[in-house]
């Protein structure tokens, strides 16, 4: 029994401790260093973690040929995969070029405050926006990529700033952008590899000024970085930038930021861990992490390919959701727009459907903590959050034959048991060894408050 209660202490400590790193009240005296050790210490805007979920938005000049993943221009002159180059020995003419492809970029049927309504009808909190991806297109009229931005060429519109509008008049989400420090084909950069990054002419003309111009001028809550592995952080200046992220910019006490900062940085340093794409451990983690996943299981910009089965059920987003909220993490789900600035009816359907979910099932959910459990030690599928003295199982199968055990919830005499959505409280017992018994009644189809996922609260 001592080591039980010894065991509860520490993860009930281990929370508090995570739930108290998530406040951060952007005292004027906090001014931070360019050092890992000072940046690492900065406690997150506590918006943040209230969120739980938030959209991701691929879109770029790979929408044009959407073949394959948002890689598209790499596999074909980088690493030339056959299939690509199949692709475009069938389909254009032999002196074809990636930048051909920019033109076709119209977004003629783009509509930020359609994309912003969806979103906000999504149920997530906040978006994070490619303003630009490896490719190195621009979505913003950016003064250091004179033809290879959205206003020069393509679409002839500042898509970011169009975006951040909508965003910020007709919702209450938080507006963020992700931002590529490298680019696969840029000159400048593949000098300063030639050189084995002894030099940073590319970071300088190139990458710094525009996080500069783009936290300047658009004022996003989230910078999420990429595009980092192939050199160190003292090349990308990236201890700098946040350094003046943090203690300087116009969005000092809201921002937050990820890990993608340098190679050997990720999973360790800068803002919430992102760790790998799709990372999802499964276990409670020390430090606020995110889950940035796809609908589209195969690649994050939109593909003309992609086939039904390629896509995330509602089942498997409603379990993606449980499970990384119950870990103490946030969930980024993706979308692919196309070059004509749709997002399509898949996409629309699986979030309005998360949001139709959350109205019955936010509670459990937006501003939870981790509770002493993650999951259920008895019945699979059950993941566990708490807020406010009410702890909140997740259900991922609807219990047969009637009967909901749950190994790790230890009940008193006055706990009670509700459906969220559903009128009145549900009858229960003490199960054996340990645990409850919670008694499920036959409830009518068009009773039940959803149709995946179900969550009951003890109070």
């Amino acid at each position: 029994m001592a080591s039980r209660l010894a065991g509860a202490l520490f993860l009930a400590i281990l929370v508090t401790i995570q739930a108290n790193a998530l406040h951060y009240e952007g005292s004027p005296e906090i001014r931070f260093e360019p050092n890992w050790a000072s940046l690492d210490s900065r406690p997150f805007p506590s918006w943040y973690d209230e969120a739980k979920l938030g959209i991701f938005i691929h879109w770029g000049v790979f929408a044009v040929p959407s073949f394959g993943s948002e890689w598209f221009w790499e596999r074909w002159e980088g690493t030339k995969s056959a299939n690509y180059i199949d692709f475009m020995k069938d389909n254009y003419r032999p002196d074809w070029t990636y930048a051909d492809f920019a033109k076709d970029f119209t977004a003629e049927f783009y509509d930020a405050n359609t994309w912003a309504e969806l979103f906000a009808d999504s149920g997530a909190k906040y978006i994070v926006f490619v303003s630009k991806h490896h490719e190195g297109f621009c979505n913003w009229p950016t003064n250091v990529s004179f033809n290879w931005n959205s206003q020069m060429v393509g679409p002839k519109r500042d898509i970011v700033g169009e975006l951040a509008q909508a965003i910020r008049s007709n919702t209450d989400l938080h507006f963020g952008l992700y931002h590529s420090l490298f680019e696969w084909f840029h000159p400048l950069y593949l000098q300063d590899k030639a050189n084995n990054y002894t030099t940073a002419k590319f970071v300088e003309e190139k990458t710094i000024p525009e996080l500069y111009e783009l936290v300047n001028n658009y004022k996003p809550d989230v910078v999420w970085s990429d595009g980092d592995w192939e050199a160190p952080d003292t090349y990308w200046g990236s201890k700098e930038f946040l350094t003046w992220l943090y203690n300087d910019s116009p969005v000092k006490d809201t921002v937050v930021t990820n890990d993608r900062w340098g190679n050997g940085d990720s999973c360790h340093h800068g803002g919430f861990l992102t760790c790998s794409d799709r990372y999802n451990p499964g276990v409670l983690q020390p430090r606020k992490w995110e889950n940035a996943m796809t609908i589209d299981k195969r690649s994050w910009g939109f593909r003309r390919e992609a086939a039904l089965d390629d896509f995330l059920t509602m089942d498997d987003i409603i379990t993606e959701l449980a499970e990384t909220v119950s870990c103490g993490g946030n969930m980024l789900i993706n979308v692919g727009p196309t070059k004509y600035g749709m997002i399509g009816p898949i996409f629309e359907e699986r979030l309005r459907n998360l949001g139709e979910w959350l109205k019955v099932n936010g509670d459990a959910i937006y501003a939870t903590r981790p509770w002493l459990a993650q999951n259920d030690t008895v019945t699979p599928g059950v993941w566990y959050t708490q807020r406010a003295g009410i702890v909140y199982a997740i259900v991922l199968n609807w219990p047969q034959p009637g009967q909901l055990h749950l190994g790790s919830a230890l009940p008193t005499n006055g706990t009670q048991v509700s459906l969220l959505g559903y009128t009145g409280n549900f009858s229960w017992k003490h199960a054996s060894p340990k645990g409850i018994s919670i008694t499920i009644p036959p409830i009518p189809v068009n009773q039940m408050p959803c149709q995946w996922g179900w969550v009951f609260s003890l109070t």
